[in-house]
C-alpha cells in the first residue's frame, strides 16, 4: 500500500496575491514631499533668528540695569548669591519635597561667589588705573558689615535715580568698582573673563548666564518674545510659536495655584509629574483603568478596516 506524500508546511508563494512595487520610486517621492513640507512649514512657523544676549550687549543696551545688578552681586543679595545648591550654601534656600531636600542632595557642585567671581576677580585680572586699584584695596580692607552698608546704600540710590546719576552718599569704593566693570563689559572683556576656566576651549557659559539672569534686561527680552514663566515660556519657542507642545503638561502646573505662587514650585511640580508618570507606567496593572480601552472601543475605530473586512468575511461564510 503506497503512502500519500506529505504536504509541505511552507506555503506556495504563488498562492498569495502580488503587485508590482517600485521601492526606489516610493522613496524618492516621499523624500521630495517631506523636503517640500519641511521647507514650507519652516518658512511659515519657524522662530525668528534672534541674536544671543551677551554681557557686552546687555551693558551697551541698558547700562543702568547692568550696574544695579553688579551692585547686588557685589553685596551678595542677588538671586544667584541666595540660590543655594548647586552654587552656594545659603541656609533655607533649597527647595524640598516633604522631608526630601531634593536641591541639596547633590550638594554644591558649581561653587559661585558672586562678589568675587562676577566683580572682583575680573577687575583684578584686568589692567587697572590707580583709582580702581585703590578701590579694590579699600574693599578688601573693609569688614563685611561695612561692605554690606556700602552696597545697600548704593543700590537704594540707583533705584531712586531711575537710570540717572545717583545723589552723592557714603558708597565707599562701590561706584568706582561698578563703573569700571561696566567699561569692561561694554568692551567685551567681561564675557571672556567669566568663561575663563583654565581650559583651551571655553564652552562653560554658567557664570555669564547666571549674571545675566540676575538682571531684568534678559527677562524683559524674554517676556517680549512670550517666553515668561506665566506665558508658558518653557513650552513656547521665540515669538510665541508652537514650540514643544509635548511639554504642556509640565508647564501647565506653573500656571495654577498653589504652584504658581509657591517658592517651592519646582520641587512640588517634579513630585506631581513623578506620580503621574508612575501612574502611566502602571496603567496595565490598575483595575478599571486598564479596561478603559475595552469600554471605549477606540481600538475598533483605529482598526476599522480590519474589522470591516472580518465582518464581510463572516457574511460570505453565512
Amino acid at each position: 500500500m503506497s503512502r500519500r506524500p506529505r504536504r509541505s508546511a511552507v506555503p506556495d508563494p504563488a498562492a498569495f496575491p502580488t503587485r508590482p512595487y517600485d521601492l526606489v520610486k516610493e522613496f524618492a517621492v516621499a523624500l521630495v514631499v517631506i523636503a517640500l513640507l519641511t521647507a514650507v512649514l519652516a518658512a511659515v512657523f519657524s522662530s525668528p533668528d534672534v541674536k544671543p544676549v551677551t554681557l557686552a550687549s546687555w551693558a551697551r543696551a541698558d547700562g543702568a540695569d547692568f550696574t544695579a545688578t553688579a551692585v547686588t552681586e557685589l553685596g551678595g543679595i542677588s538671586a544667584t548669591a541666595q540660590y543655594g545648591p548647586p552654587y552656594n550654601h545659603t541656609p533655607g534656600a533649597a527647595q524640598t519635597l516633604g522631608p526630601l531636600g531634593l536641591q541639596s542632595m547633590a550638594g554644591v557642585r558649581i561653587p559661585v561667589d558672586t562678589a568675587n567671581d562676577f566683580v572682583l576677580r575680573p577687575l583684578r585680572d584686568a589692567p587697572e588705573p590707580p583709582a580702581v586699584t585703590a578701590a579694590l584695596a579699600a574693599w578688601a580692607a573693609a569688614p563685611p558689615a561695612r561692605r554690606h552698608a556700602w552696597t545697600a546704600a548704593y543700590s537704594d540710590a540707583l533705584s531712586k535715580a531711575g537710570g540717572s546719576t545717583p545723589v552723592k552718599g557714603d558708597y565707599g569704593p562701590v561706584p568706582v568698582l561698578t563703573t569700571r566693570l561696566l567699561e569692561l563689559a561694554r568692551g567685551g572683556a567681561l564675557d571672556g573673563t567669566l568663561q575663563a576656566e583654565g581650559k583651551f576651549y571655553q564652552t562653560d557659559y554658567t557664570r555669564p548666564l547666571l549674571f545675566l539672569s540676575d538682571g531684568s534686561y534678559v527677562e524683559s527680552l524674554a517676556r517680549a518674545e512670550h517666553l515668561g514663566g506665566d506665558q508658558w515660556g518653557m513650552m513656547n519657542e521665540t515669538g510665541n510659536y508652537p514650540g514643544q507642545a509635548w511639554l504642556w503638561l509640565y508647564t501647565f502646573w506653573y500656571q495654577i495655584e498653589p504652584f504658581k505662587s509657591s517658592g517651592n514650585a519646582d520641587a512640588l511640580i517634579w513630585g506631581v509629574m513623578a506620580l503621574l508618570s508612575l501612574g502611566f507606567i502602571l496603567v496595565p496593572f490598575l483595575p478599571g483603568v486598564r479596561s478603559v480601552p475595552r469600554w471605549t472601543r477606540v481600538h475598533r475605530l483605529i482598526w476599522r478596516t480590519y474589522y470591516r473586512e472580518q465582518a464581510a468575511e463572516r457574511d460570505r461564510r453565512e
